[in-house]
C-alpha cells in the first residue's frame, strides 16, 4: 500500500510540475565548442549545444485560452498536449565570461536572421565557423543567444538546417477537421509553372482525394472582381517529396500584373499557436533552472525581426508572455520591422508565413486592431483597446522597444503604433515602451546589384548600427534601469507625419521617379461570427471593410525622411534615400510599392550634370568640395548621433571610411549607366 501510494505521490507530482512549467525534458542532441575554440573578446569561447526541448501543456490552462484548438488536440495519459521542437544555443563556454543576459530571436521563416544584420555575418542556421560569426558582435558582448522552432509552414532543408516546427493536429474526437483554405499568387515574369505557398511556404493537405473542389481566380487589383479559370485548364503539379503539392501548372501561362487565387478544402488544422506556447516556456523554464552548467539568465530579451517581430506583438496581445504560472518569461523585447503587424499564428488553419502587403496576400490576418500601448478607440467598429490590455490585466508589461525602418511606413502600417485608426491623432506609446523610426532606411540593408523587377536602384544604407546601439541600451534599461534614448519617430503635430498626397507634394521632382500610388491602407477584414472568440474562419477569403488610415514621413528638399532617427547618411546624404520601390510594367503593378525594398537616387554629381538633368536637389559639387570635407562632416555627424545613443562610438571610424568610399563610387558612376553595381564595393 506504501509503494502504490509513493507512486501515486510521484506522478501527481510529475503531473503538476509539467502543469506549472510546461517543459517535461531537454534532450541535448549536439553539443561543442565554435570556431576552433578562438575567443570572441572577454566572453572568451563559445559553445554551440543543439537539442529538443519537449512541451506538455495543460489544454484548460487560463494561460493557453489564447491557442486556438488546443482543447481538440490529441492527450497523453496526464491530459496534457504534448509535442517536442528543436533548438539551438550559442553561449560562452566559461558561463561566468558571459554578460548575464540570455537573447532569444524568433526565427524568420525558419531560418536565424539576427546573425546576418546585427554581426554582419553571411547567414546560414549552422553557426559554427569563425567566419559564420562576421564581426562577432553578440558574441563579445557575452550575450547567450537561443533558438528554437516555432512555426510549421516552411519547407524543410537538410542543408540549410531550418527550425521546422511539428504542431499537434486538432480533431473532433479523434475524426479529421475539415476548413476553407485559400493563397494568393502572382508572378514576375511569364510563367507556366507557379509556386502558391508563398516564401519558402508549405500548403495544408486537402480534404478530398483530387481535389475537385479546388477553385483559381484571377483578378487585376486586389480589390478587382475574381474570375473563375477553368478546373480543366490548370492542375496541381506533384511534390517531388510526394507530400502535398506546392505548384499549380496553368494552360497557357501564369502572367504579371495578375493576382491568381487558390481555394480548396482542407483537413488537419495545425494547432498553429502551439508554437508561440513552446517560445514562452522554453524561455519560462531556463529563467527558472540551471541548464548544462550553467545558471539561469539574469536577464532575458526576445528579439524579432519582420515576421517575428510580429509574433511577439501577437504573444503581447494574447497574453502569451507569461506561463502557465502567470510569470512574466522576458523582460525586455526588440521589435524590428513589424509595423502595426500581428500574423497567421494564432487561428484555425493559420498560415504563418503570408502576411498582407500593398499587392498580395489580402485574404491573412495581419493589420487588425489594436495597435498602440496605450488604449485607442475604432471609430468604425467603437471598440477601445490596446496592444497591451492582456499584460496590463496580467500585471507584466515588459519593457519595449518597436523600431521600424522607412519601408514599414509604405509597406507594413507602421504609423498605426502610434496614431488612431483614422490617421488623425498622435497618441502616446506606454512609459514602457519606445518607438523609433530609422529614416531613409529599407526593410533590410539593399543588396540587389540590379534592377530585377524595380524601377530604381535599391537602398544599401547600412542601419544595423543603429539596432547594435538600440540592443544594447535595451539591455542596459532592463539590467539597471539605464534610460534608452526617447522615442524618435513622425508626429502629425508638428507635420512630419503626413498622408501620401502630402509626401508627393513635399517630394522633388526627380526626373524619371515615379512615385508610388499609395502606400498600405489595410481594410477591416471580417471573417466571419466565430473568429474572435473561437479562431475559426467562415469567411475565406474574409470580408473587406474600410481601410484604416495610415501616414508616412514628410519627405524635406532632398526627398528624404524627417521625423525620425537620422543617421549620418541621411545628415549628410549623397542621394535620396527612400522606404518604398516601385515595380516595373515588365513585373506587373507598376503602381505598387515593392514588398520589402527602397530606392536609392544619387545627386548630380555637378551643376551642369544638374541642370542638364532637371534635377531640382543641389549637386555633389554644390555640397562638398570633396571626398575629405564629405568625410569630415559625416565625422561630425556620426558624433552627434553618438551623443543621441543611436552609434556606437567604436563604429564612427568604419562608418566615415565607408561612406567615403561610396562617396567615391557616386562621383565615379556615369548616370547614364543604369547598373546598380556602383552601390557596393567590389
Amino acid at each position: 500500500m506504501f509503494y502504490l501510494i509513493l507512486c501515486l505521490l510521484l506522478i501527481f507530482t510529475a503531473w503538476t510540475g509539467v502543469a506549472k512549467a510546461a517543459v517535461d525534458r531537454l534532450e541535448i542532441l549536439e553539443r561543442h565548442l565554435v570556431a576552433e575554440g578562438a575567443a570572441f573578446g572577454a566572453s572568451g569561447a563559445y559553445e554551440k549545444i543543439r537539442g529538443r526541448a519537449w512541451f506538455a501543456l495543460d489544454p484548460h490552462a487560463a494561460a493557453n485560452a489564447a491557442i486556438a484548438d488546443l482543447v481538440l488536440a490529441p492527450r497523453d495519459v496526464r491530459g496534457l498536449v504534448t509535442f517536442g521542437a528543436e533548438f539551438l544555443m550559442l553561449r560562452p563556454a566559461e558561463p561566468a565570461r558571459g554578460n548575464g543576459t540570455l537573447l532569444y530571436e524568433i526565427n524568420n521563416r525558419g531560418n536565424i536572421a539576427i546573425l546576418a544584420q546585427l554581426d554582419a555575418a553571411p547567414g546560414g542556421n549552422d553557426p559554427s565557423t569563425a567566419a559564420d560569426f562576421g564581426n562577432a558582435f553578440l558574441l563579445q558582448q557575452g550575450f547567450t543567444l537561443l533558438w528554437s522552432a516555432w512555426t510549421w509552414d516552411v519547407i524543410a532543408d537538410v542543408q540549410e538546417k531550418r527550425l521546422i516546427f511539428e504542431p499537434p493536429i486538432a480533431t473532433l474526437s479523434g475524426n479529421p477537421i475539415t476548413g476553407e483554405v485559400a493563397y494568393e499568387l502572382l508572378v514576375d515574369r511569364p510563367a507556366k509553372i507557379a509556386e502558391f505557398t508563398g516564401i519558402q511556404g508549405a500548403a495544408y493537405g486537402f480534404a478530398e482525394d483530387g481535389v475537385r473542389d479546388a477553385v483559381l481566380t484571377v483578378r487585376e487589383r486586389p480589390e478587382g472582381p475574381r474570375r473563375v479559370i477553368p478546373r480543366a485548364d490548370w492542375a496541381f503539379v506533384p511534390a517531388p517529396d510526394g507530400g502535398v503539392p506546392r505548384q499549380l501548372a496553368l494552360e497557357g501561362k501564369f502572367e504579371p500584373g495578375h493576382l491568381y487565387e487558390l481555394s480548396y478544402r482542407a483537413r488537419d488544422p495545425y494547432v498553429v499557436a502551439a508554437g508561440l506556447a513552446g517560445i514562452r516556456d522554453l524561455l519560462a523554464f531556463l529563467r527558472g533552472h540551471s541548464f548544462e552548467g550553467a545558471p539561469a539568465p539574469a536577464r532575458t530579451l526576445i528579439f524579432g525581426i519582420s515576421q517575428s517581430g510580429r509574433v511577439i506583438q501577437t504573444m503581447l496581445l494574447r497574453g502569451m508572455h507569461v506561463d502557465e504560472a502567470g510569470r512574466p518569461v522576458f523582460d525586455a523585447a526588440f521589435v524590428h520591422v513589424a509595423g502595426a503587424g500581428k500574423g497567421g499564428f494564432d487561428y484555425r488553419f493559420a498560415m504563418p508565413t503570408r502576411h498582407f502587403s500593398v499587392v498580395q496576400d489580402h485574404g491573412y490576418a495581419t493589420d487588425y486592431f489594436p495597435f498602440t500601448t496605450t488604449t485607442e478607440r475604432d471609430p468604425v467598429t467603437s471598440i477601445e483597446a490596446s496592444l497591451l490590455d492582456k499584460a496590463r490585466q496580467l500585471a507584466a508589461i515588459p519593457k519595449l522597444f518597436f523600431v521600424n525602418n522607412s519601408t514599414e511606413y509604405w509597406n507594413r502600417s507602421a504609423s498605426l503604433i502610434h496614431t488612431d485608426p483614422m490617421g488623425q491623432n498622435d497618441l502616446p506609446p506606454d512609459t514602457r515602451a519606445r518607438i523609433y523610426l530609422l529614416a531613409g532606411a529599407q526593410h533590410y540593408s539593399g543588396q540587389q546589384r540590379d534592377r530585377g523587377i524595380y524601377a530604381n536602384c535599391v537602398n544599401p544604407m547600412n542601419h544595423y548600427r543603429a539596432m547594435r546601439a538600440l540592443l544594447l541600451a535595451l539591455d542596459r534599461w532592463v539590467r539597471d534601469g539605464s534610460e534608452p534614448p526617447p522615442s524618435t519617430y513622425p508626429r502629425i503635430a508638428d507635420g512630419t507625419l503626413v498622408t501620401v498626397a502630402a509626401y508627393k507634394a513635399a517630394f522633388p521632382r526627380i526626373p524619371g521617379l515615379t512615385l508610388p500610388e499609395s502606400n498600405l491602407r489595410p481594410p477591416r477584414l471580417d471573417f466571419g461570427p466565430r473568429f474572435a472568440a473561437e479562431r475559426i474562419a467562415d469567411f475565406v477569403p474574409p470580408r473587406p471593410g474600410k481601410p484604416l488610415e495610415t501616414l508616412v514621413p514628410r519627405p524635406d528638399a532632398d526627398g528624404n525622411d524627417e521625423g525620425g532617427v537620422s543617421l549620418p547618411e541621411i545628415l549628410v546624404p549623397v542621394g535620396t534615400r527612400t522606404g518604398f520601390n516601385t515595380r516595373t510594367e515588365e513585373a506587373g503593378f507598376p503602381w505598387a510599392t515593392a514588398r520589402w525594398d527602397g530606392s536609392f537616387i544619387p545627386f548630380a554629381r555637378t551643376d551642369a550634370e544638374r541642370r542638364r538633368m532637371g534635377d531640382p536637389r543641389p549637386s555633389l559639387e554644390a555640397r562638398y568640395r570633396g571626398r575629405a570635407d564629405y568625410e569630415q562632416k559625416v565625422s561630425a555627424a556620426a558624433q552627434r548621433v553618438v551623443a543621441l545613443g543611436f552609434l556606437r562610438e567604436e563604429e564612427v571610424s568604419n562608418l566615415v571610411a565607408e561612406a567615403g568610399s561610396f562617396y567615391d563610387r557616386v562621383v565615379a558612376h556615369d548616370p547614364a549607366d543604369r547598373s546598380c553595381r556602383y552601390l557596393f564595393p567590389k
